[in-house]
């Protein structure tokens, strides 16, 4: 089966799933009052330098100062030459990446307070944090990445033919200006000289037109919008796997249609319009699959089941049998639960778009050769994800520590917030603690209160237990301080909300 990609747009609201073998493997989401801002060039001012973190940031006119490391500057005064000359090194970048510079300056030589510098957004904010922005301009195209400030040819690493990649560096070396630099995408292989010229055109002109606009704007303002989510997933992902799209809105479908004769005239594709009256993601089952990569829990097939926990920064996945219990030996089960879990393990990070660090807590196995099967099959799981991993080795204890690139939201966090009843803790005190917290309030209260009886105000389900399972507290304190406490339940209160007062 081949892979689809199905579009829902409304006034509101787009939404574009990528299926693989009848199962969503990628979702998109962009909000109409929330524009996806990855790759969006801004002039900005620098409003503070930090010399302890290697960093600085930079008012680009969003919400929260953006974050500049040391790494992702260059220096407009001929100081970046010098790095490219020696001074610091680059490393080979994966696809869509700048090369990694390591500069030997320190960020108060190359940084003022109040100096302006054009920068791109790399990640979005996330959480709490402004958004990661970097000096080293990138301007995707179909086939190429124009980086206009640095004059090196990369090669995407999942080009793995030397042949062809020899092929493709040969090319690019000789048609392209002097000066700047390109990536070769995964999706040039094979591609004819023609198709890369043409990207390269479309490329430096953008560039032309983003340096105009620089010269003439003020800081902070933006310079230049990266495409809408429709046209970045169309030209990030529309590869020939994609044989067909989708689409439930007509003016979407439109444009396209023309997105696609525009700029990837030879691509072979087949594109609906999708016009039944049941809702597109509802025909598809994209809308339970969505649901359930919400979900704190996920079942295996088995009866096992893995549980997902997001912090700020971190992941942790933890494997468990569950009702899985095996048909032979107890290694033997807990190899097939591992086994299994993987390939959910993998499919959850690409839907969820988790990044970050992330924890596995594999269910313990004894057996080295058994360890080394789990870790082979998720190297390979994770084979088919377009953002960039790292895994380490199995640990004696069961663990797996691993890296995915992150440059947007989870969906999970980009679709919920916080519980604004437990604040996002997930849970809240028991009723009983609760009753407790409220016996050492009251014998703190009742020393400097004169009057003889107290209204105590609580939750319903607090006045209950109050009332029953907890009353000898209450006795016990209306006794030794000869005072009458009386309870009244208020059904607007939170479980551990409770006010002592004189009635």
């Amino acid at each position: 089966m081949g892979n689809e990609l199905v579009i829902n747009t409304t006034s509101h609201e787009t939404r574009i799933a990528l299926i693989e073998n009848g199962t969503i493997a990628e979702l998109y989401i962009e909000r109409s009052r929330v524009k996806g801002i990855v790759g969006n060039i801004y002039k900005g001012r620098v409003i503070r330098v930090l010399p302890g973190m290697q960093a600085a940031f930079v008012d680009i006119g969003l919400e929260k100062a953006a974050f500049l490391y040391v790494a992702d500057v260059f220096d407009a005064m001929d100081e970046y030459e010098s790095f490219m000359d020696g001074n610091g090194k680059k490393d080979e970048p994966a696809e869509g990446e700048e090369p990694v510079i390591h500069p030997l300056h320190p960020i108060e030589e190359l940084l003022q307070e109040g100096q302006e510098l054009l920068v791109q957004i790399s990640k979005e904010p996330i959480g709490t944090k402004g958004a990661r922005i970097t000096a080293h301009i990138s301007l995707p195209g179909r086939h190429l990445v124009y980086m206009p400030t640095v004059d090196h040819v990369g090669i995407s690493r999942r080009i793995e033919d030397e042949a062809e990649r020899e092929r493709l560096k040969e090319i690019v070396d000789r048609i392209k200006p002097p000066g700047g630099g390109f990536i070769v995408r995964t999706v040039s292989e094979g591609k004819s000289e023609e198709d890369l010229v043409s990207d390269l055109h479309y490329l430096t002109k953008l560039w032309d037109e983003v340096v105009k606009r620089k010269d003439k704007a003020s800081a902070p303002s933006l310079i230049h919008s990266d495409l809408d989510v429709t046209q970045k997933v169309v030209r990030d992902i529309l590869t020939e796997s994609v044989e067909r799209i989708v689409v439930d809105f007509k003016p979407e479908y439109d444009r396209i249609v023309q997105f696609i004769s525009t700029f990837m005239p030879k691509m072979k594709y087949s594109i609906e319009l999708y016009d039944e009256e049941e809702p597109i993601f509802d025909h598809f089952g994209l809308e339970v699959e969505i649901s359930r990569a919400l979900g704190r829990k996920v079942w295996l097939k088995s009866g096992g089941y893995i549980i997902i926990e997001q912090t700020e920064a971190l992941t942790a996945i933890d494997v468990n049998t569950g009702r899985f219990v095996g048909k032979h030996n107890l290694e033997d089960t807990i190899l097939k639960t591992n086994l299994e879990a993987v390939k959910e393990i993998a499919y959850q990070l690409r839907l969820r778009n988790l990044g970050g660090i992330i924890i596995i807590d594999f269910i313990d196995m004894e057996k080295e050769v058994n360890r080394e099967k789990v870790f082979t099959a998720l190297e390979e799981a994770v084979k088919s994800d377009k953002s960039k991993t790292n895994i380490l080795k199995i640990s004696e204890l069961g663990l797996v520590e691993m890296t995915r690139k992150r440059v947007r939201e989870s969906i999970g966090r980009m679709m919920c917030e916080p519980c604004p009843y437990c604040e996002g803790r997930g849970y809240v005190k028991s009723k009983t603690t609760v009753c407790h917290e409220i016996f050492r309030e009251l014998r703190r209260e009742m020393l400097d209160i004169r009057g003889s009886k107290i209204m105590l105000t609580v939750h319903p389900q607090v006045a209950d237990l109050l009332y029953d399972e907890e009353r000898r507290g209450l006795e016990e304190l209306e006794k030794n301080f000869k005072k009458r406490i009386t309870v009244r339940a208020k059904p607007g209160f939170h479980q551990e909300q409770f006010e002592i007062a004189i009635s």
